[in-house]
């Protein structure tokens, strides 16, 4: 099943940051990675303003997203990343059925 990298960060840095921008699409190709977005406009519609750049990675399954992450020369890459910005990165498996969620509240 599918997996998602759902990424938020605010950089303080652009040059910086557009190195690492720079290098991520290769490193995604090679593990059949694509982006859904990539620090496109976000509207808020409830909440606090979210303020922050948003990309959100697509993959085939949570073992391609993890050796993407892993991968030397993204590691490589995400230290421009590191130094550019503040963020987090999360991942999450999409599911065949979500007609019926459990909230685990």
């Amino acid at each position: 099943m599918p997996a998602y990298f759902i990424c938020t960060m605010t950089v303080h840095d652009p040059e910086t940051y557009r190195k690492y921008t720079a290098l991520t699409p290769a490193t995604l190709a090679r593990h059949g990675g694509r982006f859904l977005t990539r620090g496109d406009e976000v509207l808020t519609v409830e909440g606090p303003t979210f303020e922050e750049r948003l990309v959100i990675l697509e993959f085939p399954d949570k073992a391609a997203a993890l050796a993407w992450h892993d991968d030397a020369d993204y590691q490589s890459a995400s230290a421009f990343r590191r130094a550019a910005s503040t963020g987090r990165m999360i991942l999450q498996e999409g599911r065949p059925n979500t007609a019926n969620p459990d909230p685990k509240v």
